[in-house]
């Protein structure tokens, strides 16, 4: 962690406890909410990275065992989605319902990701799903949870995807404030924005949101991306650390009364420049 509306036709939704999971802010669960118009993918997708575990409960892992690529198949968008579930929601698992919701939240997720993906998502260009991943063996220790419900195969074994971002080349990303740059006739879409950055709970600190965003710079510029944007809440000092130590500086800050209007945090509008051969 789709995205549908501007902020002056922005969908209703049913005022629930689960109705503003945005921007890496959780909002505790503790029944089913209930069912959501399609504005719940929306709200997955404008997701950023959420804070960061105590040291307890993080893992070390095998680096030379990631694997950072474009995600492609269904079962791994299928996985992406699931650890997007996983990451930027909060429930009580004993709850009444619950495993079904965080499935309805999964389905709905990877729907609109398999759109964005296949490019027929409209305002947008182009999207890619960038996935890290680990075999399953060397997950199975780790966590169970996270094993089972982000886990899929590549054809040769089975791997569990522990990282996820999507990278979105389009002029702006609905509900969310535009980037600037570059500039002229015909720029627009040398424009990209990150969304929906996230790591397993027990694997960060171990610098695999650092690697996403490299891979990601590494597409962007293949796409002929000039200039990458990301949008991060204004208190989420992990996220805000993670992107200036990736060399996003800030450009632009979300009005109060926006905020106010899509009930979350207020935003930053974070950039970084790549090299691009893109000719207006």
């Amino acid at each position: 962690m789709a995205i549908l509306a501007p902020p002056c036709h922005r969908p209703s939704y049913p005022a629930t406890p689960a109705a503003a999971f945005i921007s890496s802010t959780y909002r505790h669960c503790s029944t089913p909410p209930s069912i959501y118009s399609l504005t719940i993918t929306s709200q997955l997708y404008n997701q950023q990275l959420p804070p960061a575990t105590s040291t307890a409960q993080r893992a070390r892992i095998d680096k030379s065992l990631l694997r950072l690529s474009v995600g492609i198949s269904e079962a791994e968008l299928w996985a992406a989605a699931c650890l997007r579930v996983r990451c930027f929601y909060n429930f009580e698992d004993d709850s009444f319902g619950i495993q079904d919701h965080k499935k309805y939240l999964a389905e709905r997720e990877f729907e609109a990701l398999k759109e964005r993906v296949a490019g027929v998502r409209v305002g947008f260009k182009k999207v890619s799903c960038i996935d890290a991943t680990l075999p399953l063996s060397q997950v199975t220790s780790i966590s169970d949870d996270l094993s089972n419900n982000c886990k899929f195969s590549d054809g040769e074994e089975e791997r569990v995807v522990v990282g996820t971002l999507d990278i979105n080349q389009c002029i702006r990303l609905p509900d969310e404030i535009a980037g600037m740059k570059p500039k002229g006739i015909g720029a627009d879409f040398a424009r990209a924005y990150l969304s929906n950055v996230c790591v397993a709970q027990e694997l960060q600190r171990n610098g695999l949101g650092s690697d996403l965003i490299s891979k990601a710079k590494l597409v962007a510029e293949e796409w002929g991306i000039s200039d990458l944007y990301v949008h991060v809440a204004v208190d989420n000092e992990p996220a805000k650390n993670l992107y200036i130590k990736s060399g996003f500086t800030l450009e632009n800050e979300e009005p109060a009364w926006q905020a106010r209007f899509l009930d979350r945090p207020r935003r930053l509008l974070l950039w970084t420049g790549l090299p691009s051969t893109y000719d207006l």
